[in-house]
């Protein structure tokens, strides 16, 4: 492992040790706690293999988690791939303002992974929702999570583009949409840039378009006194609130992160 955690270290990657532990966890299917009582010369020659290539990989920045292929999100784990928006802590400030209050019907715009949307199904065991998201693999895979975590009987996933395919009202809208501008696409770690969907991460424009489209459909899918939650990024709190005021939207509000950063807009119908 300390080979391994060089390789990482001379790659550039933040945490190297960490991530060869992990790794080599992985390799052995054991769980991470018990990798100090591994010694190098006790691998396997199938293990020691399938961490050569893990670690082979992880040099060239793709991301444990997608080597994984899952990422734990509010106390459960989640099956991801290439082909969804890699869940971040960040996000479980988005769920939890949701919890904050009561809900029965709620709909996730741009569902990815399906982690908000399963989230706040399974620890609202009353509650039925519907997610949507343009791509198609998105769908399946957020549908696998809804039956690894035993909601899919009060989830509906629909392939749409934003309102296209949804019908009635929700009393709770939420979504994490893609909100990075054009301009800063080439700032991005290369884990995110090179290996998490383009179409997830941006609009193509100015980070605004979502949202705009967002709050067209508002109107006709939030239900009186329903509300809606937007995972933001950390300078587009008063463009966003603008938005939804001019959807005619009130007791519009910014909820900071656990780094004290603008996170998620809320505001209400009614």
């Amino acid at each position: 492992m300390v080979a391994a955690t060089a390789r990482l270290r001379a790659a550039g990657i933040d945490e190297p040790a960490r991530d060869a532990r992990i790794l080599l966890a992985h390799a052995a299917r054991i769980e991470a706690a018990r990798v100090t009582l591994i010694a190098p010369e006790d691998l396997a020659p199938d293990v020691g293999e399938r961490y050569e290539q893990l670690i082979a990989l992880r040099a060239v920045r793709v991301p444990v988690s997608h080597l994984l292929g899952e990422r734990a999100f509010y106390g459960r784990r989640f099956k991801i791939s290439g082909d969804v928006l890699d869940p971040r802590p960040e996000t479980e400030t988005l769920v939890e303002a949701a919890l904050s209050a009561p809900f029965s019907r709620v709909l996730d715009l741009g569902v990815g992974s399906g982690c908000i949307l399963v989230t706040l199904l399974a620890e609202t065991p009353d509650a039925t929702g519907v997610g949507i998201d343009l791509s198609e693999a998105a769908c399946l895979q957020a549908s696998a999570n809804a039956v690894l975590h035993r909601v899919q009987a009060r989830a509906e996933i629909l392939q749409s583009d934003w309102f296209g395919a949804v019908t009635g009202q929700f009393d709770l809208i939420v979504a994490n949409p893609p909100y990075i501008a054009k301009g800063e696409m080439a700032d991005l770690q290369d884990e995110v840039r090179r290996h998490e969907p383009e179409m997830a991460l941006t609009d193509g424009g100015d980070g605004l378009g979502a949202y705009r489209a967002i709050a067209a459909g508002l109107g006709a899918h939030l239900a009186p006194g329903g509300r809606v939650l937007l995972e933001i990024g950390p300078t587009q709190a008063e463009a966003v609130g603008g938005l939804l005021a001019e959807a005619g939207l009130s007791g519009i509000g910014t909820i900071l992160d656990m780094d004290r950063r603008p996170r998620v807009i809320r505001a209400e119908n009614g």
